[in-house]
């Protein structure tokens, strides 16, 4: 069975996030990714997410998220399906653009979970940690500005300019 630890990054919560997963006990492969305005929660669902449309066959995530683990540990998700996705106060749950995928993909494939203290010296723990938090830093993406040519070709028109 492979070994996958997840974690998420959030500044300001809400606020830019990273979320990373990686396959111990080498840390590869892994993966990583960030949102420029997002919330811890959020990331730690989207690292399990992706660590588990990445890595095929028997897996356990192990995580420091007790809102993750409990959820298929306790089996929240039940509940949340059979009330249409709301939770015990009749709200709309929380996150749920993430988690119907993450628990559609739970039910196809059945990993176990486990939770590990964060924060706590454990070396997988801090690289998936350190991912996060590198990936909540990362610039968001320019938009792409076409180059505007050196020279403007010999049948451009002359462009003026007005102050």
């Amino acid at each position: 069975m492979t070994e996958i630890y997840t974690d998420g990054a959030c500044s300001g919560n809400p606020g830019p996030g990273g979320w990373a997963w990686a396959v111990a006990p080498t840390g590869e492969p892994h993966g990583s990714g960030g949102a420029a305005h997002t919330t811890n929660q959020r990331m730690e669902i989207q690292a399990v997410l992706e660590a588990l449309r990445a890595v095929d066959g028997p897996v356990t995530i192990v995580s420091d998220s007790t809102y993750v683990v409990n959820c298929f540990r306790d089996r929240w998700y039940e509940r949340w399906m059979r009330n249409g996705w709301r939770n015990a106060k009749r709200e709309p749950v929380a996150n749920a653009d993430l988690w119907k995928p993450l628990v559609e993909l739970y039910l196809q494939r059945s990993p176990t979970f486990r939770w590990v203290k964060g924060h706590s010296n454990h070396p997988m723990n801090d690289l998936v940690d350190r991912l996060a938090v590198q990936a909540s830093l990362a610039p968001a993406p320019s938009p792409v500005v076409p180059e505007r040519p050196a020279v403007d070709p010999p049948d451009a028109p002359t462009a003026l300019t007005l102050w």
